[in-house]
């Protein structure tokens, strides 16, 4: 075969299509209409000899052949794209595009504002969609694009994913301003006499990390009310003699309109971190964004 017949959207196209091994995903990827997609791919069989992709029930099955291209034509193309990248001035002032980015409601409200007024300061033209987070979907939809960037747990991200880690989270314990059993510190027995918001992300759970502790230490608390989300709780609290453990980062935000205590007892807190797929690794305005998210979230201790 004659390499100067072949061109680099001819080799992006089926890099595309081998990753998403359907017509219509690959088309929605690469911004092309169907039958754009269908005829570099009629062009690229009569260039290699080989069928490619076959169709099935789900999608299409690739040939051998195509197996054999997929690992190195796909190094191959991010190797350019790393060239470019690294050649290319990059100006994020300049830039029009929407970035999708999935996260739990803590994360939105922790997360989503300071980002969002970064956005319209040094890049107006990047337009964010936010989307709830569903760790059980999130491979597939970063493969298909849906989702360009994801904010979870290490433990709930998928493996296949590159993963960046961002800050730990430690819990904190919030309560109304004038509430009548906390001047402004909590013990062990206060905090089990009262009564507790918990969130319970699948609804209905009125048991958490906290119960585990106390149970170690012999005691127990009441858990009144479960909510689904970390936002609302805030709220719940400031208007009620109830109390919760919340992210620090939920109740910094809401400073002067709650108490912040110390937890009595030892609290296990968690890690955050930015997940990617592979195709937006190199790409010169998806790396600016990890790395503007990494500097407005890292810790204060080390920033400079």
């Amino acid at each position: 075969m004659d390499i100067e017949q072949l061109d680099l959207n001819l080799l992006v196209t089926l890099d595309t299509l081998l990753a998403e091994r359907n017509v219509t995903h690959a088309a929605r990827r690469l911004n092309l209409s169907q039958p754009a997609i269908s005829a570099r791919l009629t062009r690229l069989r009569d260039l290699l000899g080989d069928p490619l992709l076959l169709p099935s029930q789900r999608g299409m099955i690739p040939t051998e052949r195509a197996l054999d291209l997929q690992a190195p034509l796909h190094d191959a193309i991010e190797a350019v794209r790393r060239v470019i990248a690294e050649t290319s001035p990059f100006d994020p002032t300049k830039i029009k595009a929407t970035i999708a980015i999935a996260a739990s409601d803590y994360v939105q409200y922790s997360v989503l504002i300071p980002l969002a007024q970064i956005m319209r300061t040094e890049a107006p033209g990047i337009c964010i969609a936010w989307r709830t987070i569903d760790t059980s979907r999130l491979e597939a939809q970063m493969v298909r694009g849906d989702i360009n960037l994801a904010l979870t747990t290490p433990e709930t991200a998928p493996e296949t994913l590159h993963m960046r880690k961002l800050y730990q989270e430690n819990y904190v314990a919030i309560a109304r301003p004038d509430h009548p059993s906390i001047p402004g510190s909590l013990d062990l027995e206060t905090f089990c006499a009262l009564d507790h918001v918990i969130v319970s992300p699948e609804g209905g759970g009125f048991h958490g990390p906290a119960d585990d502790s106390l149970k170690i230490l012999g005691y127990e608390r009441r858990v009144a009310l479960s909510a689904p989300g970390f936002l609302v709780v805030p709220e719940i609290v400031a208007h009620s003699d109830m109390i919760a453990l919340v992210p620090s980062r939920v109740a910094h935000n809401r400073s002067g309109r709650l108490q912040i205590l110390t937890p009595p007892l030892p609290v296990p807190g968690f890690d955050m971190a930015l997940v990617w797929h592979d195709r937006t690794t190199t790409h010169p305005l998806h790396r600016w964004l990890r790395e503007r998210i990494y500097a407005l979230l890292r810790p204060p201790a080390t920033a400079p």
